[in-house]
């Protein structure tokens, strides 16, 4: 009783740590051993064409009966070492294909898989109270624009917020190479920067340049001076700072003003703020001609212009002035526009 309790210990302990490499062996060696006994036995039937096909039916305990040991040896064979070893071998390579699996599906929740990501927006940073938020809005504005995938990168101890939503990717580390490289950095079109320290939102934003200065990158601050650090040393990264207390200063002097910004600035409330580029292929155009036909076709009203496509739009311009191709053109809308008849908006 004791030798078989250690045979059983002996054999639980090099299955559970048995390798991919080491089951793939076990089960070519189990099909092989069972071929030439079966055509040692005479079971040439069995040993035949329908050989793979009666194995795994027999093994795994189905036993269909079409086919079946016409031997006595046969039989015996198949009681005593088919059908319990090869039971054994089809649990084993089940269990490890479902633990497999999980272990994959968990690195995902974990943030430890390498994602393969391209046009993606990534932001960086967690913030408990603002993070959740912001994700959400980004997800409404990513089905809106070209489907854009979104990853979040976090140095946190936390898993994935938004589970099947979102990539997720969890580091040491936001200026480790390594780490960030699983995030797919050099491939995202838009890097947003929003740490719970303006300190590490610092630091983010000049790895994140380094690694990929073509992104539109946007940092938020609440230290108005660091984000002028920030731009004297990257000018081309968007930082924004918080702005609290100019919307209750202006909701003191015209009462709605916070409900009006907030609608705004969300996608999924009410009418929204946009912007669209003027094509290159076009000529130049005065707002005058182009501020009616947006609200006759498309319900938009245009508030901005940014004629040189730097980051400073500027707003209510002038019926007069002439937009050039490339200047980014700002405008209010229900939804984003994704496909604009140019040629019916430009008309005489």
């Amino acid at each position: 009783m004791l030798l078989l309790k250690r045979l059983r210990k002996l054999i639980y302990h090099n299955f559970k740590e048995m390798k991919w490499q080491g089951l793939l062996l076990s089960l070519l060696g189990y099909m092989l051993l069972c071929w030439l006994v079966l055509r040692l036995l005479g079971e040439t039937e069995l040993a035949g064409a329908d050989y793979l096909y009666w194995l795994i039916v027999t093994a795994s305990t189905v036993g269909y009966g079409d086919l079946s040991p016409a031997t006595a040896g046969g039989k015996l064979f198949s009681a005593f070492f088919v059908i319990p070893i090869g039971l054994g071998l089809f649990a084993l390579t089940v269990g490890k294909v479902a633990a497999f699996s999980a272990y994959q599906w968990r690195k995902g929740i974990m943030g430890m898989k390498a994602l393969n990501l391209n046009e993606h927006i990534l932001v960086i940073g967690w913030d408990p109270q603002r993070t959740p938020q912001l994700l959400r809005l980004l997800l409404i504005e990513a089905r809106q624009n070209l489907g854009r995938t979104l990853c979040l990168c976090v140095s946190d101890e936390i898993e994935n917020p938004l589970p099947g939503e979102i990539e997720f990717v969890r580091v040491s580390a936001y200026n480790d190479p390594a780490e960030m490289q699983r995030s797919c950095i050099d491939q995202a079109s838009s890097i947003i920067i929003d740490c719970a320290r303006d300190d590490s939102t610092l630091a983010a934003a000049l790895y994140s340049h380094s690694r990929n200065p073509g992104a539109h990158s946007i940092a938020y601050f609440r230290d108005q001076s660091l984000s002028q650090l920030l731009r004297h040393h990257c000018p081309n990264i968007e930082c924004t700072p918080s702005v609290a207390v100019e919307l209750m200063v202006k909701a003191a002097m015209d009462p709605g003003s916070s409900a009006l910004h907030r609608q705004l600035l969300s996608a999924g409330d009410g009418m929204t703020q946009y912007s669209v580029r003027y094509p290159d292929a076009l000529a130049p155009i005065s707002i005058r001609r182009l501020y009616a036909p947006l609200k006759e076709h498309y319900q938009a009203t245009l508030i901005a212009v940014d004629l040189e496509a730097d980051g400073e739009p500027e707003v209510n311009p002038p019926l007069d002035l002439e937009l050039h191709p490339g200047a980014l053109i700002y405008y209010i809308a229900p939804a984003r526009i994704h496909a604009f008849d140019w040629a019916a908006l430009t008309q005489p």
